[in-house]
């Protein structure tokens, strides 16, 4: 049996449970790494609220820090996400099978519809 750090998962679960600290981690995909204040711009909270949300991020093992002079660059650490991914693919196999009868379901339904369009239209 695979032994998962529970301890890192729960901390990395916690993390990505709070929508600020998700649209951080957006930002952080889309660039390399960004100064703190490049980070905060978008978003409605203030830099000290930023700068708790980088802690939890960071405590999580989701984010990187690097300080050259005075700025503070942040990574991703897609490392830690990796973990929880294995965590998550273990069930897979509950809910993807429901997914694929979802996928199935929706084709089904758009293939009536171009059905009837193309009815309606040849009138």
């Amino acid at each position: 049996m695979v032994n998962y750090d529970q301890g890192g998962l729960d901390r990395i679960f916690g993390a990505l449970g709070d929508p600020t600290r998700r649209a951080i981690l957006a930002r952080l995909e889309q660039h390399d790494g960004l100064a703190i204040t490049e980070l905060a711009a978008p978003f409605a909270v203030k830099l000290p609220a930023v700068m708790k949300h980088l802690q939890v991020l960071g405590d999580a093992g989701l984010v990187t820090r690097a300080k050259q002079g005075r700025t503070v660059t942040i990574r991703l650490a897609p490392d830690a996400l990796r973990a929880a991914n294995l965590w998550l693919a273990r069930y897979e196999r509950f809910w993807a099978p429901s997914l694929d009868r979802l996928t199935a379901h929706a084709e089904a339904m758009e293939q009536e519809a171009r059905a009837g369009e193309a009815a309606t239209g040849s009138k």
